[in-house]
């Protein structure tokens, strides 16, 4: 490839970026219109099917020095093709199901480049206008999909000035982190001449109230997000406490309760209560009827993470499975999974309008008191208004069509289950609850051979079982037809040891069955070639 031409940093090329469009044959006007007219086209054609090595992409990326010329954007359009969407990961494939993103409807591209075009700050209303009462309006609808308050409850308190129903953040992880600021600070709040721990800080607090310590109480399937929580809140990650799940993935109530006790009786308050509903490895939901009576009578903050299986609110058909979570104090739901809108638009939902004033923060130059300003009750500061994309699939999707596919992605998981079940020598890990489920390839005659082993031969089988998986998903992503993502697990019948087994998310509205029984077959024939399986597992076939 030949020198790249020069382009010329001048008053005139610098105003011609702002306001003249690429020309219609530009590279850049291409790829606009190719996305356009046919994504999944473009994203098939584009994206190399077989995996580039992440050390030969890092040459493409090695300079630190920020280039000194402009460069033509048509010749950044054509570096950033080959270099960048090449070999980006394609999240929208449909036998693409280790992903919790997916395909995204059609209509949210224009309205996302209308979004970025408005580039409208969410932080406060001089920067934000009209989308201020957009995404206090989506709030209010999430508000009333998981609490169902009344048409007055909202009318009084969806565009109050003073509070606030829930805070839009980047994702689950800020989402998560806000319910714990809040239950922090409800917790250790003024008191007589106690100002506060917004004021005085976590040591002043501790001392007022007499605590040698707090705790946050979860699911050891718990999202390790909510242990950033604990560092950042000033926790401490060993106050962060994981307790032990069932053999369907939830949480043991009756053991969160006696380490909830034992806590106490040290002198620790128990802060919260996490409860999941739809874990990321397994897709499994706490029994959150049963947490919210216990934070009732430890009288702490019940916080559900609902990120990935909120969406399961809105089918009328399956949402019973999250029976309870209307008694949760805050809630965290990720629009970017099962919403099918794109990445960045988490949420966290608060029961009491009230409580975000426990976080609430003034300036004189921007989030002025009885302003209508978002930042007052966000951790996050200066945002972009990804409330419009979810106020759009809200409205084009409606809650019937959400429905349908979140039945649809439950049904589909049954059904690969049932795949996984009708072969000899596939293993499933994990029933699915929503559309999550684990399994792994165990030919019988291994089996045979565990039931059969002393301990240490036991042993040694798993951890050949766990190398061989992970290689088998490795060699698979790297084929580039399909891809499962993997997870470590403690199943019950592999000793409650260390295990790893394939993960699937099957929300991708367009992965049909025929891909589910591709995706098996492929497995099959890599497990035949597999040099792990040769060298540590081959000898127990006869």
């Amino acid at each position: 490839m030949g020198p790249k031409r020069c382009a010329v940093a001048s008053e005139e090329s610098l105003m011609r970026i702002f306001t003249v469009p690429e020309a219609p044959d530009s590279t850049l006007s291409k790829i606009e219109l190719e996305i356009s007219n046919n994504l999944a086209g473009f994203l098939n054609e584009n994206i190399a099917a077989i995996e580039k090595p992440l050390h030969d992409i890092e040459k493409d990326f090695q300079s630190a020095v920020i280039p000194e010329e402009p460069m033509f954007v048509s010749d950044y359009a054509q570096d950033i093709m080959e270099q960048l969407v090449a070999h980006s990961v394609h999240t929208a494939a449909p036998s693409f199901i280790g992903h919790m993103t997916s395909a995204l409807p059609h209509f949210v591209l224009p309205l996302s480049k209308l979004m970025v075009g408005l580039n409208q700050n969410l932080v406060k209303i001089e920067t934000s206008k009209a989308f201020t009462p957009l995404e206090r309006q989506v709030l209010g609808m999430m508000h009333h999909l998981a609490y169902g308050a009344s048409d007055k409850f909202y009318d009084k308190w969806m565009h109050s000035a003073s509070t606030s129903l829930g805070a839009f953040c980047s994702g689950g992880t800020v989402a998560n982190i806000t319910a714990l600021w809040i239950a922090r600070n409800r917790l250790l709040k003024a008191d007589g001449q106690f100002k506060g721990i917004a004021a005085k800080g976590m040591v002043a607090a501790m001392l007022h109230y007499g605590y040698k310590g707090l705790a946050v109480l979860v699911s050891e399937r718990g999202h390790y997000s909510l242990g950033k929580a604990a560092d950042v809140l000033g926790l401490g990650r060993d106050n962060f406490i994981a307790i032990e799940t069932d053999a369907n993935n939830k949480v043991n109530v009756p053991k969160m309760r006696e380490q909830a006790h034992k806590l106490e009786a040290q002198g620790i308050k128990v802060m919260a209560l996490v409860g999941v509903a739809g874990t990321t490895e397994t897709g499994n939901i706490d029994p959150l009827d049963d947490m919210a009576t216990l934070s009732e009578e430890l009288g702490c903050h019940f916080h559900v993470d609902a990120a990935w299986g909120g969406a399961t609110l809105l089918s009328a058909n399956n949402r019973h499975l999250l029976n309870g979570i209307e008694r949760a104090d805050s809630i965290t739901i990720d629009a970017h999974k099962q919403m099918y809108v794109p990445m960045g638009a988490g949420l966290v939902l608060f029961k009491d309008p009230a409580a975000s004033d426990a976080i609430e923060h003034h300036a004189e130059y921007i989030l002025r008191k009885g302003s209508k300003d978002l930042g007052s009750h966000t951790l996050e500061g200066s945002r972009p208004g990804m409330a419009m994309l979810v106020h759009a699939c809200l409205r084009v999707i409606g809650r019937k069509g959400y429905q349908m596919l979140i039945d649809k992605g439950i049904e589909k998981a049954k059904y690969f289950a049932s795949l996984i079940e009708q072969e000899p020598n596939f293993e499933l890990i994990s029933q699915p609850e929503l559309c999550l489920l684990t399994y792994r390839y165990v030919p019988v005659q291994v089996r045979k051979a565990i039931e059969s082993a002393s301990e240490q031969e036991r042993i040694d089988i798993y951890a050949a079982l766990n190398r061989f998986t992970a290689s088998m998903q490795k060699r698979q992503r790297e084929a580039g037809i399909s891809f499962v993502s993997r997870t470590r697990l403690t199943p019950s019948q592999y000793d409650s040891q260390p295990t790893v087994v394939f993960r699937v998310v099957l929300a991708n509205p367009l992965t049909s069955k025929s891909i589910l029984q591709g995706i098996l077959d492929e497995q099959k024939a890599l497990a035949k070639t597999d040099p792990i399986f040769k060298k540590y597992l081959l000898k127990y076939m006869t």
